[in-house]
């Protein structure tokens, strides 16, 4: 009896299941598509999409620009479809807060595209790689080795040095008679920039006086020009994946060509400082050949290779484009310029100015900081990337989007700041503009730029010697075009030329 009823109940069981299951498995789709849908309709609020593109056509330079005015029409957080690829933009104070506090750990990985993978060693530099313990020790190594107060107030020689190879550099040209000369400055920031990061870095220079390696500095020169123009084109496979593979351009073909050249130019420092250890020993390189010894499974080549990149890339470029942004504004004010001027020979007197100056210049480092503000040299910081699903405004953002920070919207935001299209440094003077969530030329949260204080250093020295030692005047009677473009970082559409003068301290300052 008992037999015949278990052979019942397995009967029963048998005939039941199925039709369980499917009732089931149909219920927890349709929940979850509900879920799904209710997710979906809990997005930020986003403009007319087209098929397969998505918002794509929208999308004009100046991006950051055509960023702004989308969120006078969708709000201050909005979304996009960039071809199969949800976008998230914020240029909200509040949204911004949330993301690097609240959000800081789920938003530390950045979304990875083809131009990652060619030429940023797969993704494994400190810039593209996921957050975890090899960012930790990536970002450890350049805090102690570079960025560190102390490391720096140590390596202030270097910027002394190369500053004053700038200044000699412009009185040599100004010098012939007198009068003013007609200077483009982009250029010789470039070589200023790049020569302080090398020696940093590599413990070579390779623009200015007495410099040997007249190939290895174009080629470098080249590497940079080419890294900075093809990191700014889309490549349509990042965004429609039908079509990764497909190069009708040959631009994958031209990043490949780049990565090779780039890995034989990195290779070869990486060898020199092998072959020559005593000679560098001070170098950033150096220190990672140290580390190699130790553990040469984790520090490999490809490794220190990915790093020094980032370093010379993150270092040279957005440090000139500031500066010439800075010059343009000083120039286009020139009271401004002159109230500057007149601090610096009041505070430094009848010598070269220096770092234990930068102190005493409340207005220079004023006019720094409003430079950043006006002109910010990434005005959408480097995006970031959910780990998983969140809420950022009380919308939902699903893992994998790919989040924008419009930095040169908040930096505008009249909310934020009184008469924001002004050239005002006198904004900071009081230190209020520097609250979180508002002035955020750098980033913000634990991925934000670590260069930060290399940076500032650097454009207070520069930018105070060319005001301590020439006279600045603009071509012509009409202001300088302020007309921009964004890439990778925002350059000015138009060269910075200028008329320069030496001042009469400077002859006694070089004697």
């Amino acid at each position: 009896m008992e037999e015949d009823f278990s052979t019942f109940h397995s009967l029963c069981y048998s005939l039941l299941l199925p039709p369980c299951l499917v009732f089931l498995v149909l219920s927890t789709k349709f929940l979850l598509r509900k879920r799904k849908q209710g997710k979906i309709n809990d997005l930020p609020p986003s403009p007319f999409a087209l098929p397969i593109i998505g918002h794509l056509y929208l999308l004009k330079q100046p991006v950051h620009r055509t960023l702004h005015s989308l969120s006078k029409k969708h709000g201050p957080i909005f979304s996009l479809k960039l071809g199969s690829r949800l976008a998230v933009v914020i240029s909200s104070p509040s949204a911004v807060e949330e993301c690097f506090t609240k959000n800081d750990i789920v938003l530390a990985n950045r979304p990875h595209f083809l131009s990652g993978q060619y030429l940023n060693y797969n993704n494994t530099t400190m810039g593209t790689v996921e957050y975890g313990e090899h960012w930790r020790n990536l970002r450890r190594i350049s805090a102690l080795e570079i960025f560190s107060p102390s490391r720096l107030t140590s390596l202030f020689s270097i910027r002394r040095e190369e500053v004053m190879v700038l200044v000699r550099r412009l009185h040599s040209t100004v010098s012939m008679n007198g009068n003013y000369a007609r200077v483009e400055l982009r250029p010789m920031l470039l070589d200023l920039t790049s020569n302080i990061v090398l020696r940093m870095v590599a413990g070579k220079r390779y623009y200015g006086e007495d410099v040997k390696e007249i190939e290895e500095a174009r080629v470098f020169r080249e590497i940079m020009e080419e890294f900075f123009a093809y990191i700014a084109m889309t490549n349509v496979g990042d965004l429609i994946p039908m079509l990764q593979w497909v190069d009708f351009t040959g631009h994958l073909k031209k990043l490949d060509r780049l990565r090779k050249k780039m890995d034989v130019f990195l290779q070869g420092l990486i060898d020199e400082h092998r072959d020559d250890r005593d000679r560098n020993s001070t170098t950033m390189i150096n220190r990672f050949l140290a580390l190699q010894e130790e553990q040469p499974e984790y520090y490999t080549d490809e490794i220190i290779k990915g790093h020094v990149l980032v370093l010379l890339l993150g270092g040279t470029e957005t440090a000139a484009t500031s500066m010439e942004w800075a010059l343009a504004n000083l120039l286009n004010h020139p009271d401004v310029l002159g109230k500057a001027k007149a601090e610096v020979d009041a505070r430094v007197g009848d010598r070269l100015i220096e770092e234990s100056d930068f102190a005493k210049l409340h207005y220079l480092q004023s006019i720094i900081s409003e430079n950043l503000r006006l002109c910010p040299v990434t005005p959408l910081i480097p995006p970031h990337m959910p780990s998983s699903d969140c809420t950022i405004g009380g919308y939902h953002v699903p893992a994998g989007t790919i989040i924008f920070v419009n930095a040169w919207s908040l930096h505008r935001d009249p909310s934020l700041w009184d008469d924001p299209e002004s050239f005002k440094p006198e904004r900071f003077e009081s230190g209020s503009g520097f609250d979180a969530c508002k002035f955020i030329p750098f980033g913000m949260g634990r991925r934000s730029c670590p260069g930060d204080g290399l940076a500032n250093r650097v454009m207070t020295l520069t930018l105070g010697s060319l005001i301590q030692c020439f006279e600045w005047e603009r071509v012509g009677e009409d202001k300088i075009d302020m007309a921009e473009k964004t890439a990778m970082t925002m350059f000015k559409v138009e060269p910075l030329e200028l008329m320069c003068r030496a001042r009469p301290i400077l002859d006694m300052l070089l004697s």
